[in-house]
């Protein structure tokens, strides 16, 4: 496989910046059987972070953090990609994205090490469905 390009939901949870806030909010979800495509946390002022959850079923995550009293803002749409690593990957994904005149405003990627990567990509909502036209999916 060269690589798959899927839609991805995600959801803001805002924490105090402080140790094992983030575990407290990731041990919960998984008490509840909650998998995760992705995660990230990201600094937001001096004394919060956002973390961000790609949940594999967002229905079940919404359900979940209601019963956990996690307070999280979304859904929002990005784009996951998956393959196999190998040389201008992502160059060849930003040239489609720049033909059809997508800006992509962040992104986040990773190589497992053993030849694959992760790579995840945000659009804004109004450029979403050119970018999933795009990308031909």
């Amino acid at each position: 496989m060269a690589f798959t390009i899927t839609r991805a939901s995600y959801f803001y949870a805002s924490v105090a910046d402080k140790p094992g806030e983030a575990y407290k909010v990731l041990s919960r979800l998984a008490e509840f059987g909650i998998n995760l495509l992705a995660f990230t946390g990201v600094p937001m002022g001096p004394v919060h972070t956002q973390l961000t959850l790609f949940p594999e079923d967002p229905a079940s995550l919404l359900d979940a953090a209601k019963k956990a009293s996690i307070n999280l803002d979304g859904p929002h749409g990005a784009l996951l990609v998956q393959g196999d690593d190998r040389l201008g990957a992502l160059a060849d994904i930003h040239e489609k994205l720049f033909e059809a005149n997508v800006n992509v405003y962040a992104s986040t990627g990773v190589s497992d090490g053993h030849g694959s990567f992760g790579y995840l990509l945000y659009v804004r909502p109004d450029e979403f469905e050119r970018a999933v036209a795009a990308l031909g999916l």
